[in-house]
């Protein structure tokens, strides 16, 4: 009957500038798309470079290795009766453009330029390439010679066009594309396009994987249409994971869907779907609407069909539930996935982790043995990718894991470094948890050396720095604590490159942090102390995430010794014990709960709140348990925190991107590290709201508004 097309859209875990290991993985795409009978193959955006080139993107090499990879692709035996359809970047009449390049058969069939950028969170793409403004207008392109070789024509198509093959039409969307108002898809939709694409580089976030399927589901819904999204996965050289979800779907219907999380470098899906059904769909729905379409698509016309005439017997794929991961299930797979990605690829031996026995050196601990568990489940499944990278992580090349405390053995090695302000419970607590995951774990004392630096400064000096609790000034309590953070972070190094050759192994180790987002935020850490690492899987985390978290691992992976780390008081330790006792709790430190911290992390960088408009925020989220003084209280607080130490985010690990008030100064999150602490004018404006707070607030209510009366009211406190 000729109506109904088999098509392929995939998740691919390319890797920046790694020209050769994506060829292959473009390969293996189209040869799995073609074993499936399917006729047109979509691929992620920028597969052939990678998408996170960066400032790559500016160097002439780039494109040229990009063409060159083309030129491999249109020769390939593999993708000959297949449309393929891969993405690069292109520079047309000197500018720079984000391209898509379908072809067929050795020929080029047109260039589709990305229109829409995404230039906001963590994408600056604007900095290397133009949009295409020019709606509905294509012009011809001139083929490099090299590949003018290869497919004997001189010029292309090249702009905002769509390709009509012998029965439907297909229609391009690149990425940030199905997120703006004027998505390309409503007007090719309006002009008769069929089939719409979107290849993307979407990152993960928790609790973002619901909204994009929502997205793809509503492309099509309204209109009707077939609907095929394919992403990256994996960590391609930077702090994002990019978490695959390929998926098809048709009049709003979700289909076929790949997996968010996985250890595969190469996913393909295909789905086989009816081409009547869109037509019947749209011709109830939509006939009056796409009669009124003002300027039609240019459309590059192909001899070749997606469907066969006898495909009567084929049958079509129909509506599958769909899967949404908790998100303590994101935080178990994606930093898991990010950190094994990072391991394979850095050539290094395993990693490192001062477990301190607290929630978020353990919720560090427990990530690496969520990737032991995956490691151990890919090579049990057969997959010979990773259990080639696993046995030449461990130098071992007859090694085969049989269960994830084994692998963790072989590469991670946790240690507990004591002070004399160290408890009991905290070092039992930190023992347990890696005699249940398996890491090599040891016990290190830190006295000698932090007595030995302030040896070195007492001969400088004649004088010898006490605690506050033996009398000394705030400044010698807090250079005291800070010695001994400072004296972890160079013993983590040493024991990292020297660890490995200590038990007669090659290798080093890479050194894993585990400050929180929340922490980062307020900069309740010492720079350059342990939060000083190599990568840290948990820097986009929240407190209250991680402790959920390892509620769940308690469960899902049996960890019983997580139990007394969750009934713990988070505690840093630096200070001296009393009675036995800790005497230092981290809340306390801060002034503000974990749980304030994470609205006030949301209300600053998703909400673009300065400290006025938090204020005017927050005395209505808190008026149930503060008075408008104490909201004051606790923003100026928190301002004065964050400006104080600005700074050290500028020196911070490079943390995987989980959340989206994130302060990481990299990308995301750009402001100055130098700021005005007394915010002057900004704490002004706040204090002359206070005294016209005495009245009662007007609060939402259901139906309506009320007034709330009886606001309790502290008295103003003076501000240092």
């Amino acid at each position: 009957m000729g109506r109904k097309a088999t098509l392929a859209t995939c998740s691919l875990n390319q890797w920046a500038l790694d020209f050769e290991g994506n060829l292959e993985r473009i390969l293996k795409s189209i040869e799995i798309a073609k074993a499936h009978g399917a006729k047109y193959r979509l691929g992620p955006e920028l597969e052939i470079c990678g998408y996170g080139c960066a400032d790559h993107f500016y160097e002439s090499d780039t494109l040229l290795h990009s063409f060159e990879v083309l030129g491999k692709l249109l020769e390939s035996p593999v993708t000959q009766d297949i449309i393929c359809d891969v993405g690069m970047p292109i520079m047309h009449h000197n500018v720079r453009y984000n391209c898509r390049v379908l072809f067929l058969n050795r020929k080029i069939l047109l260039i589709r330029p990305k229109m829409l950028m995404a230039n906001y969170g963590v994408y600056r793409e604007l900095r290397w390439f133009s949009p295409w403004k020019h709606l509905r207008q294509v012009e011809e392109y001139f083929l490099p010679r090299i590949i003018q070789e290869v497919t004997g024509q001189d010029t292309v198509p090249f702009g905002d066009c769509v390709l009509s093959t012998k029965d439907t039409c297909i229609g391009t969307e690149i990425c940030a594309e199905l997120w703006n108002p004027r998505s390309p898809h409503i007007q090719m939709g309006l002009d008769g396009v069929e089939i719409f694409t979107n290849s993307s580089a979407s990152h993960h976030e928790l609790r973002k994987a619901d909204l994009r399927v929502d997205l793809v589901r509503s492309a099509t819904i309204k209109s009707g249409g077939i609907y095929l999204y394919a992403n990256q996965r994996g960590c391609d050289g930077d702090r994002v994971y990019y978490d695959g979800c390929a998926m098809v779907a048709i009049n709003g219907d979700i289909v076929a869907q790949g997996a968010q999380f996985s250890l595969n470098d190469v996913e393909v899906i295909t789905a086989t779907l009816d081409l009547e059904d869109v037509r019947s769909y749209r011709g109830e729905i939509c006939q009056p609407n796409m009669e009124i379409e003002p300027k039609p698509c240019y459309r590059v016309k192909v001899d070749f069909s997606l469907s066969s005439g006898d495909d009567i017997y084929l049958p079509t794929h129909q509506p599958i539930p769909l899967h949404f991961h908790s998100p303590e299930e994101e935080i178990s797979l994606g930093p898991a996935c990010w950190l094994w990605d990072y391991l394979r690829r850095s050539g290094q031996a395993g990693f490192l982790l001062p477990l301190s026995g607290g929630v978020d050196s353990s919720s560090t601990a427990c990530i690496v043995h969520s990737m032991c568990v995956l490691i151990c489940q890919a090579v049990e499944d057969g997959n010979s990718q990773v259990l080639e990278d696993v046995r030449r992580v461990v130098a071992d090349a007859s090694y085969r894991p049989e269960h994830p405390r084994d692998l963790c053995s072989q590469i991670f090695t946790t240690c507990y470094m004591a002070s004399e302000n160290s408890s009991e419970d905290t070092c039992s607590r930190a023992k347990g948890l890696a005699n249940q995951i398996g890491s090599t774990h040891m016990n290190i004392n830190i006295d000698m050396a932090v007595k030995g630096i302030l040896g070195i400064f007492s001969v400088c000096t004649g004088k010898w720095p006490q605690f506050r609790v033996n009398g000394g000034s705030h400044r010698e309590n807090l250079a005291l604590q800070n010695v001994q953070a400072r004296v972890r972070m160079v013993l983590a190094y040493l024991f990292a490159q020297l660890g490995l050759w200590a038990r007669g192994k090659p290798g080093g180790l890479l050194v894993l942090g585990s400050a929180n987002v929340d922490e980062s935020l307020t900069g309740y850490f010492t720079k350059y102390d342990c939060s000083s690492a190599d990568i840290n899987p948990i820097g986009g985390i929240s407190k209250t995430d991680l402790k959920s978290f390892l509620v769940y691992c308690v469960e899902q992976f049996q960890l019983s010794a997580l139990r007394g780390i969750l009934s713990a008081p988070p505690t840093a330790e630096l200070e001296p014990l009393k009675d036995g006792q800790v005497s230092q709790t981290d809340e306390a430190d801060m002034g503000l709960t974990y749980s304030e911290l994470s609205v006030i992390g949301r209300l600053r960088k998703i909400s673009k709140c300065g400290p006025f408009s938090m204020f005017c925020k927050l005395i209505h989220t808190w008026r149930e348990a503060l008075s408008p003084a104490e909201v004051a209280q606790k923003v100026k607080h928190f301002f004065r925190m964050y400006s104080m130490n600005r700074h050290k985010m500028t020196t911070v690990t490079p943390s995987y991107h989980a959340e989206s008030y994130s302060p990481d100064d990299n990308r995301f999150d750009l402001r100055p590290f130098l700021y005005n602490t007394r915010w002057t004018w900004q704490f002004r404006s706040i204090d002359k709201q206070i005294p016209l707070l005495r009245v009662p607030l007007l609060v939402a209510a259901a139906g309506g508004a009320s007034w709330q009366g009886g606001i309790k009211e502290a008295p103003p406190q003076a501000e240092p």
